[in-house]
């Protein structure tokens, strides 16, 4: 896989054009010269993370003693459900966070939003199957974390003027294209499995 190949399909499984409403809504009763400061923040929480996943996930799954190929059947599932929820988003109200008036702290915008399980699967997938090109994997990271802060940070006048309609549709394309990624990554998992048995 190569650099581009990864910082893409992070990119994707982050979603920062599907995250727009719902950053929006959780930061709606918070004032707007404060908002861009609160995102910055959620967003090097999720960095944060997904770099400690990077460098120490292959440790993790070690020692609870789950395979390569386990791991990549299982990274392809979960890409293949983010992708579908891409292509046919649930409705409104259905496993969106309620906005409070309280300002937002890790969660939902940092964990899950942006450094969900499919984000954390996918790094450690890269470091375990190439340790050797963890650099690599890292600059991945921060290309499509970059990517996904500036479409977070103009969140509001990307909605302004883009619309909700064209940010579906983008949203439904990356869709389409995470699908063929979770199913490479699927058959790549089967096939080292059977030449394993």
């Amino acid at each position: 896989m190569t650099l581009y190949t990864a910082a893409i399909t992070l990119f994707l499984v982050m979603d920062p054009l599907g995250n727009i409403p719902v950053f929006l809504s959780v930061l709606e009763h918070v004032e707007p010269q404060r908002r861009r400061r609160i995102i910055m923040r959620e967003l090097l929480f999720a960095l944060g993370i997904l770099t400690v996943f990077l460098f120490l996930g292959k440790y993790i799954l070690a020692g609870l003693n789950v395979s390569e190929p386990a791991l990549s059947i299982g990274g392809g599932i979960v890409l293949f459900l983010i992708a579908i929820r891409m292509i046919f988003p649930q409705t409104k109200g259905q496993g969106t966070p309620k906005p409070t008036d309280q300002e937002p702290l890790l969660v939902p915008l940092a964990v899950p939003l942006v450094a969900g399980p499919s984000a954390m699967a996918m790094v450690i997938l890269f470091a375990t199957q190439y340790p050797d090109r963890i650099l690599r994997w890292f600059l991945a990271l921060l290309i499509a974390w970059l990517a996904g802060a500036v479409i977070l940070l103009s969140a509001e006048v990307l909605r302004r003027y883009l619309g909700r309609r064209v940010i579906t549709a983008v949203e439904r394309l990356m869709g389409m294209i995470l699908i063929t990624v979770a199913i490479e990554m699927l058959l790549g998992g089967i096939q080292t499995f059977l030449a394993v048995v």
